[in-house]
Formats: C-alpha cells, structure tokens, sequence
C-alpha cells in the first residue's frame, strides 16, 4: 500500500493527460519513505455521469483518493496527503488557469485485518524495496 485512484470528469479527457498525471502521483508517492516501492499503485477512472455546481458542463474535477494501510502515524500521513496534492495543484496549474476545475483529496486508513494482500512485485523490482 497505498493505493491513489483518481477519478475525474469526462470532460477533463482533452484538457489532462491523465497517463501522465498518474506518473507524477507515483513520481512523488514513491519518495515518501512512509509508502514501501512495491506498494504503490496509481489508477485513474474516467466518470462520465457528474453533475457540479450550477449544472453547467464547463465544470470539470479530479477527486484523488489515497488509502493504506493502518498505522502510520497522524503526523506521516498529513505530511504525505499535503506532498502529493501539492503534486497535483502543480501538475494541474495550466489547466487550473484557464478551465473551471475543482481538486479534492482524501487519505484514508484501510484495516489491515480486512484486506487481505498477495503478489509478486517485490520479486520483480530491479531495485530492492
């Protein structure tokens, strides 16, 4: 863990270069010392149905969603949710300047007891984690 999910507004697709936006998340996430390498994954979904503020299709969003696993502390967590939305104000300025958007972020604890994890990664990595 952790995992980053983006959702964003359909109509962001011609603005954002969301394959893009995914690197710089993991890019960031992966110099965090509290987020093991082979832990990281960053996925973005398209939302075609939305509706904000005064209904005007104008309107777009990218909500990021961070979750892992319990037990880092307050202080890791508020330092890691603040790097990685600095991550994506930077990477949104351009279009933050001359669209309507609305970022949103949130961080969130996952019960280990209740998710359950199995892979391969580490076997693969080049680099140790």
């Amino acid at each position: 863990m952790p995992h980053f999910h983006i959702e964003y507004s359909a109509n962001l697709e011609e603005v954002v270069d969301v394959g893009a936006l995914c690197e710089a998340i993991r890019a960031e996430a992966v110099q965090i010392d509290a987020f093991p390498l082979a832990g990281v994954r960053v996925r973005a979904t398209r939302v075609d149905h939305y509706a904000i503020a005064d209904g005007n299709a104008k309107h777009g969003f990218i909500d990021l969603s961070i979750r892992l696993r319990e037990g880092r502390s307050q202080d890791v967590k508020s330092d890691s949710i603040t790097r990685i939305f600095a991550t994506l104000k930077s990477f949104m300025s351009d279009a933050l300047s001359t669209h309507s958007i609305a970022l949103s972020a949130e961080i969130r604890d996952i019960d280990a007891s209740l998710s359950p994890k199995f892979g391969t990664i580490r076997d693969h990595l080049e680099t140790p984690s």
